[in-house]
């Protein structure tokens, strides 16, 4: 892995000069109390990834980077768009600051040229549901409103103790406090983004410096993940949260299915031969025959090695490939033969043997029926079963019109 240059395109919108705001995302590749924290999937998408999309859709941040020493993390950042930097093992353990993978960052891609920046922001992929809006409104107080650091904060009227051994109240008089509603509302920084002054960021060195200006935003949103138990709460809310957790047209380039438990209902018939006999849906050929008329290739990709799978496919019309022991590792070559942009990718699945695909492409789909890791993993759900009308389901997502 090494340090992307200034000189390329990838997410940047307009070549370096005064005025630029340039949005860091520290994400190192280490965690203890989420190990993978960085690339665990919120609502199907990998947390760096979502902080890089919201960062990238703000109108008023001119390019995005992503500082790393993992380099599974830079290629997840790099698909989605952003410019990588390389960051060095000394600011990458477990003190380092997060203001020392800024400075490093701003270094790596400005040089000596820092003149050319007008805003740093700090954005934290730890928070998945930051919107593009918020780091709109964080740079805005900075470069419009005279503010030399800005940070997104929640409106907090709880009531705070210390010691709970022998509790003493912090921001109320436990003789004799105040309604909650008479009281003047407090800020919680959530942890979500920081806009700083270039300049002052440079010579200061830390995040807070002169004029501070709290910039609110929705308490309901607000979720820093620091422990396993914030990640399953995130998971739970994005199919909430998320604007939208279903392709529409134009956004799929080709889809890829399991067999077993997604096209079947995982149920098999043994014969005392031992040949297997499996039931399918007559509505998912009707979704795949949509979708090859629309000109989009469909893959059956399933560790099953009994010939039916193959029969399936054939009677589809679509490419099989079956009895593969590492679906992760075919679906790679598979992207790689096609040029296919593995983003615009979707793949149906339903059991743990679908997560290393999962992990690649842009869209993990579970049928309603999958395993529960699977589910929390997916970006989206389909409302059926496997092995009834799932693929037909998703068809009528990406082709936009009823299949029903």
């Amino acid at each position: 892995m090494s340090t992307t240059s200034t000189t390329s395109t990838a997410g940047r919108r307009r070549t370096p000069g005064t005025g630029e705001v340039l949005a860091v995302i520290p994400a190192r590749g280490g965690s203890k109390g989420v190990p993978g924290k960085n690339l665990a999937r919120v609502g199907g998408v990998p947390l760096v990834v979502r902080a890089v999309r919201a960062a990238r859709a703000a109108g008023r941040i001119s390019a995005v980077a992503v500082s790393t020493d993992d380099p599974a993390i830079a290629a997840a950042a790099t698909t989605a768009g952003a410019l990588v930097v390389e960051r060095p093992a000394d600011l990458a353990g477990d003190t380092a600051s997060s203001e020392s993978a800024v400075l490093h960052a701003v270094e790596a891609l400005y040089g000596g040229r820092t003149d050319d920046l007008d805003v740093v922001v700090l954005v934290q992929c730890t928070s998945p549901f930051l919107t593009a809006a918020e780091l709109d409104a964080v740079v805005a107080a900075v470069a419009d409103e005279g503010a030399d650091t800005a940070f997104t904060a929640a409106r907090f009227h709880g009531f705070v103790w210390r010691d709970a051994d022998a509790a003493t109240g912090v921001n109320h008089d436990a003789g004799g406090r105040q309604r909650r509603q008479d009281r003047e509302p407090e800020w919680l920084e959530t942890g979500a983004a920081y806009a700083m002054r270039a300049a002052g960021f440079g010579e200061r060195r830390r995040r807070f410096f002169g004029r501070t200006v709290a910039v609110p935003t929705d308490a309901g949103r607000a979720l820093e993940i620091d422990e396993p138990g914030d990640l399953d709460r995130a998971r739970v809310l994005a199919t909430v949260l998320d604007a939208t957790t279903r392709p529409g047209p134009g956004e799929i380039d080709a889809v890829v299915l399991d067999f077993d438990g997604t096209q079947t209902d995982d149920r098999a018939w043994v014969a005392a031969d031992g040949t297997e006999r499996v039931a399918v849906h007559r509505g998912d050929g009707m979704g795949v025959a949509a979708m090859r008329r629309a000109g989009l290739p469909v893959l059956i990709l399933s560790t099953e090695v009994n010939p039916v799978v193959a029969a399936r496919a054939a009677k589809l019309g679509v490419e099989c490939r079956h009895g593969i022991p590492e679906k992760g590792e075919e679906l790679a070559a598979w992207l790689d033969e096609r040029g296919l942009a593995a983003s615009r990718v979707l793949y149906l699945g339903n059991d743990i043997n679908d997560l290393p695909c999962f992990a690649q492409v842009g869209w993990p789909v579970a049928v309603a029926s999958a395993h529960a890791s699977v589910r929390a993993a997916a970006r989206s759900v389909t409302t059926v079963p496997g092995g009834h009308g799932a693929v037909r389901e998703i068809a009528s997502w990406i082709l936009g019109k009823d299949l029903s």
